[in-house]
């Protein structure tokens, strides 16, 4: 780092691919910020194939604060991921503030509050706070994807009642500096970093909206539905394969086993669903012992 630019106190860690329409709001939010102390932007771009790189290079030039982590090659394909992998090993900030390019900051005064709870409370490791939802059709509402619960402090009620946590909203203590393998090939990166930081302190939420989180095109198929129930077994798996508390483990057990509970029941759902609905798959379960007679009978359906 230049050693003319002032530590700073706070890295805030920006990952997006291909989100050329929303970076220059999010990295708007990131300039409007009025703070008592010095702050650096870290930008990791996953070989966007739109403008994205092009319009971040322009809104970052001159702005000596801005790092950038431009890549050639799309690293989410090699398993290699923005935050842990790139931007967290190069922050340099007491404090890192997270936020990816299709989300923005609302409030100037955001970074200051948050950190200013951090600084005079060292109990405390985390903070979040109250986002709006930004939905697909341009309505801006309250959230409705998260509610955060009584005793929301404890890494007991993160690890009982999952992620309640958005993205944009968080800031935390800079205190991990070797992150353990599962935490890479956990498929819900946030909420296993959450439930890493929360062994290091409590968690503080402030009830103000101060981000907005863009809400995508929601998953609700049953296909949406496997594959969430297979990454909740995977994840909580991985979380079990680290923590070593009996209490903790024991919640994170019940978990896993539930996700895998729902995952047998969806796909034990999507095959009757097909079974029913191409009733050729009855006849080919007694043509099993006979291949050859099979697929003849299936290419005459198919053909019919």
């Amino acid at each position: 780092m230049n050693d003319s630019i002032k530590r700073p106190l706070v890295s805030i860690c920006c990952v997006t691919f291909n989100q050329s329409l929303y970076i220059e709001k999010c990295l708007d939010g990131f300039d409007l910020q009025l703070c008592n102390f010095e702050f650096e932007v870290l930008i990791f771009d996953d070989a966007s194939t739109d403008d994205n790189q092009q319009r971040i290079l322009k809104h970052a030039q001159g702005k000596k604060n801005y790092r950038l982590f431009f890549q050639n090659e799309n690293q989410w394909n090699k398993n290699k991921f923005g935050f842990i992998d790139f931007l967290f090993p190069a922050a340099n900030g007491k404090y890192i503030a997270l936020c990816e390019g299709d989300d923005y900051w609302t409030d100037p005064f955001k970074l200051q509050k948050q950190v200013d709870f951090l600084e005079a409370n060292p109990d405390y490791v985390l903070c979040f706070h109250k986002v709006k939802i930004l939905k697909t059709n341009g309505e801006l509402v309250d959230d409705f994807i998260t509610k955060v619960p009584e005793n929301y402090e404890t890494q007991e009620t993160l690890a009982r009642l999952g992620n309640y946590i958005h993205t944009p909203s968080v800031v935390f203590k800079n205190v991990i500096k070797e992150f353990p393998a599962e935490l890479s090939l956990s498929p819900i990166g946030d909420y296993f970093l959450y439930m890493l930081l929360s062994e290091h302190g409590k968690l503080k939420y402030f009830d103000e909206e101060m981000a907005v989180y863009r809400f995508g095109v929601g998953i609700h198929s049953t296909q949406g539905q496997i594959k969430m129930a297979k990454s909740n077994f995977k994840l909580f798996t991985l979380l079990l394969s680290y923590f070593n508390d009996p209490k903790i483990n024991k919640i994170l057990l019940d978990r896993q086993l539930n996700a895998l509970d729902s995952f047998e029941h969806l796909i034990r759902n999507e095959y009757r669903e097909a079974f029913i609905s191409h009733n050729i798959f009855f006849k080919a379960l007694k043509s099993l012992q006979s291949p050859k007679n099979f697929w003849k009978k299936l290419r005459y359906k198919l053909i019919k």
